[in-house]
């Protein structure tokens, strides 16, 4: 039941992370990028604080320990570039071409985690690694 449920959390994030560049490009239309990016950043932290707080997560701030603080404070900043180089991006490239290389992530998070976390991901995986490079190449390709 975990497992259908990430499932099905990893497919309503890719969703709502596609709507993300639609949004942001038709809303960036003579707006700065940056400024764009610092509004979504605070409705993101609103919403993500009030759904904590509907689930009582300020109970459990108790467990928070040094070392998960300053991995929580570096996924924030890696996040925050991330969002800033990506509506730079989309600005810059258009949403077609930036996403697919955006997606990058993908093979470069599976990688880190090999090497960071010790995950093992069997041949097909890697498989499948290849071809998000593959297809994010072909996805974001502009002929002369």
């Amino acid at each position: 039941m975990d497992y259908a449920k990430g499932i099905t959390c990893a497919l309503l994030a890719a969703v709502t992370a596609s709507l993300v560049g639609i949004f942001a490009k038709i809303g960036m239309k003579d707006v700065p990028v940056l400024l764009a990016t610092a509004l979504r950043s605070v409705i993101m932290m609103v919403i993500c604080v009030m759904v904590a707080g509907a689930y009582g997560m300020h109970t459990k701030m108790h467990t928070l320990h040094r070392s998960a603080v300053m991995m929580i404070v570096l996924a924030g900043v890696a996040g925050a570039l991330s969002w800033m180089f990506g509506f730079i991006a989309y600005d810059k490239i258009g949403v077609s071409k930036a996403y697919p290389i955006d997606k990058l992530s993908v093979p470069l998070a599976i990688v880190l985690a090999v090497i960071f976390l010790g995950e093992r991901p069997n041949w097909i995986n890697w498989i499948g690694v290849v071809l998000i490079c593959i297809g994010a190449f072909f996805a974001a390709y502009k002929p002369n």
